[in-house]
């Protein structure tokens, strides 16, 4: 059993055939069909649907509430689509990436970056942090005891190699809202 009785989510298949279509045109327009259609995961699933890398690099705070990081709703899948392919292939055609699409290159800053915090971590013991990679940009969020840290956490990330921007959003004051997006929050009501 699968879907939302079971709390899994459901599966799709497709029909008997389909691979033998005219064209990889035709077949990536089926698939993308049937990701908007009752085949998809329910609409307030959140979803690492672009598969971001995502992970921790600290937990000295403990009340400090995970980030959504690269979390989203389904419903933002389709628009996140959109400006994913824009920027990706933007990078490319202003010659500021070699590779084809800026999110070519999020795998190795990520790998990069949990080496080289391997290897040093001078945020670990004053800080939670989660780091998401999204089209070389790089976002850490979390919780730190001192706002003297953001500048340095932002300095540290734009060391990595391909990293084009970093950004930290950082709750300081525990008893703060934080700053960023939760996983576990409602969606925010339209504007």
């Amino acid at each position: 059993m699968t879907g939302a009785a079971s709390g899994q989510p459901a599966r799709c298949r497709l029909p008997q055939g389909t691979a033998r279509l005219a064209s990889p045109a035709l077949l990536i327009g089926f698939i993308g069909t049937i990701g908007l259609s009752g085949c998809a995961a329910p609409a307030d699933e959140m979803g690492n649907w672009f598969n971001d890398p995502f992970f921790q690099i600290s937990a000295a705070i403990a009340d400090c509430p995970p980030p959504a990081g690269p979390f989203v709703p389904e419903s933002e899948r389709v628009l996140q689509t959109h400006r994913r392919a824009e920027k990706g292939t933007t990078c490319w055609l202003a010659r500021e990436c070699e590779r084809p699409t800026a999110y070519a290159y999020d795998a190795d800053i990520a790998a990069a970056a949990q080496a080289a915090l391997r290897q040093r971590n001078p945020f670990a013991a004053d800080t939670s942090l989660w780091v998401t990679v999204q089209g070389r940009v790089v976002y850490i969020e979390g919780c730190a005891r001192d706002a003297a840290v953001v500048p340095a956490l932002e300095a540290f990330a734009r060391a990595w190699p391909d990293v084009q921007q970093a950004i930290a959003i950082v709750r300081i004051d525990g008893a703060a809202r934080p700053p960023y997006r939760l996983r576990t929050a409602a969606p925010a009501a339209p504007r």
